[in-house]
């Protein structure tokens, strides 16, 4: 797992929330903090050893703060890749100290503008140094951590107790750092343009629009239009209210309504963890149990991807399940309800966005749209309503009977592999996905991804493909992956059917004594 110590930390923080404790912990690690102005001055207060900036550059700060952290000596240290010779070479000649570990959040640009203040002020708080930093550490994720947020403090801790960030570990943080900065220029992106608007006499809210942050990217506008709703009795996602956290972005909600409609598709209590609008985990649990178990087994499918997810509940969110969602950096949390304690639990995390919504996903014969150049495609959503959808309609195609135990694993497997994006393949073992293969442009490798991804993110190595179940969105054209499954202990599979090649994939499946029904109904996800 290429473990980093962290011997020597920069921190430099404008939220000063955890600041003591962090350096108490930093401290106490043996670690070196180097720190600039209200930060250094913060922690030298609490009587911690810290070393002023500028005694590291050997360059005071100037133009009112404007510029202390832009200097070789902080830079040189971040992005040095201490696994290239010539850089660490480069470290010695200038005699640059390497950093291990960035903590910094940035100047509070957002809140700024929404307090109301003058042109001036807001101007002032557009971070320059800390955003710098930031992609500097993060894009060195190899040699550098980095922190973007008070909620992530508690990482610190374990990694020195461990003796460092994984690779995995930077990696994560580093993603969730340009994640940050992606929204952070945004932000300053929107006020910025609306400035440029009124200075032109243009009114960008000529239509019944609702501006969001960005869109898919940062340099993309994006508008929520929720007029179009036809539901009078309950709270769509579009009308969902913000309790708590920042504004929604237009890949907040795209996440939000993909989680919604997987964890909706089952009757039992669901919960969906969605990423980049795939499923990280999806679980169900029995009517009587606390949702809380179904998060657990949903956060175990994929515990790494799982990092910085969008959280969908077919059931309010009880407090046991708010008590562990927190442990675990998630970005939305949307459901119908929360019981008593659940919401004060989850808006403990200042940042996270909770939506609460009422009634289901859209179930009935509306169309769904999709852009083209110079068209719009229309279609019917996809639902749940075809025969073949309901396992007593399966063919049992080979293999014996399933177990009563097996045939729920299947069903479950087969309603949650609607999900991902085609071609799709999802394992699962107990009412929880273990494996799931994605987005990939041939089935034999969505099959190769799903057991690698069951067998690689399990406690322990525990082999999670071995006695799983299997559900394939459309037909195997080749037995070969079937094939990759039955290597890796599959023990039944269900799919469409309808190859011309379905006797060459049956027949390996029988030749290897595994259970197969077919669907006749595929759910393919384009």
């Amino acid at each position: 797992m290429s473990q980093r110590a962290v011997t020597r930390a920069l921190v430099s923080v404008y939220d000063k929330t955890g600041l003591t404790e962090l350096a108490t912990t930093l401290h106490k690690g043996g670690v070196e903090i180097v720190s600039t102005g209200s930060t250094a001055k913060a922690i030298a207060e609490a009587g911690i050893p810290v070393t002023a900036v500028e005694s590291v550059t050997g360059f005071s700060e100037i133009l009112d703060g404007r510029v202390k952290t832009l200097h070789p000596k902080v830079h040189g240290g971040l992005l040095a890749d201490r696994d290239k010779p010539a850089h660490v070479e480069a470290l010695e000649e200038h005699e640059i100290a390497p950093i291990d570990l960035l903590v910094c959040n940035l100047y509070p640009f957002e809140e700024t503008v929404a307090s109301g203040a003058s042109f001036e002020d807001i101007v002032e708080k557009i971070d320059i140094g800390g955003p710098a930093m930031v992609r500097s550490a993060a894009k060195n994720f190899s040699s550098c951590a980095v922190i973007t947020s008070t909620e992530q403090y508690d990482l610190v801790e374990g990694a020195l107790a461990s003796g460092g960030f994984t690779r995995e570990e930077r990696l994560v943080l580093a993603a969730d750092a340009f994640s940050r900065i992606a929204e952070y220029d945004a932000a300053i992106e929107e006020w910025m343009a609306d400035r440029a608007d009124e200075t032109l006499g243009i009114d960008p809210q000529e239509q019944d629009l609702t501006p969001l942050r960005y869109g898919e990217n940062s340099h993309q506008q994006a508008f929520l239009d929720a007029s179009r709703s036809l539901f009078e009795d309950s709270t769509t996602l579009a009308e969902a209210e913000l309790l708590n956290g920042k504004a929604m972005s237009y890949n907040n909600y795209v996440d939000a309504d993909a989680a919604l409609r997987a964890a909706f598709d089952h009757p039992e209590p669901c919960v969906a963890i969605i990423k980049h609008n795939n499923p990280c985990g999806i679980a169900i649990t029995p009517e009587a149990s606390d949702v809380a178990e179904a998060y657990t087994k949903a956060h175990a499918t994929d515990p790494v991807s799982a990092f910085g997810g969008v959280i969908a509940v077919n059931r309010p969110v009880s407090l046991d399940m708010a008590k562990r969602v927190t442990q675990v950096f998630t970005e939305v949390v949307v459901a119908p309800g929360y019981e008593d304690g659940a919401l004060d639990v989850l808006k403990a995390k200042k940042n996270l966005r909770i939506l609460e919504i009422s009634g289901a996903p859209r179930t009935d014969s509306s169309l769904e749209g999709r852009e083209i150049w110079g068209g719009v495609l229309y279609q019917e959503p996809d639902r749940y309503q075809a025969p073949g959808d309901n396992p007593e309609n399966w063919e049992l195609v080979c293999g014996e009977q399933a177990s009563e135990e097996t045939l729920a694993d299947l069903a479950f497997a087969w309603r949650a592999v609607r999900a991902p994006r085609s071609n799709a393949i999802l394992l699962a073992k107990n009412g929880a996905a273990v494996g799931v293969g994605m987005g990939q442009v041939n089935r034999v490798d969505a099959c190769r991804l799903a057991v690698e991804r069951a067998n690689t993110l399990g406690e322990d190595g525990e082999e999670r493909a071995r006695g799983a179940v299997a559900a394939s969105d459309a037909f195997f054209p080749f037995a070969d992956g079937p094939e990759q499954l039955i290597a890796a202990g599959i023990t039944a599979i269900v799919q469409p059917g309808g190859s011309i090649r379905d006797k060459e994939v049956i027949d390996a499946c029988q030749k290897a004594g595994i259970t197969m029904y077919t669907t006749g109904t595929r759910h393919f996800a384009h």
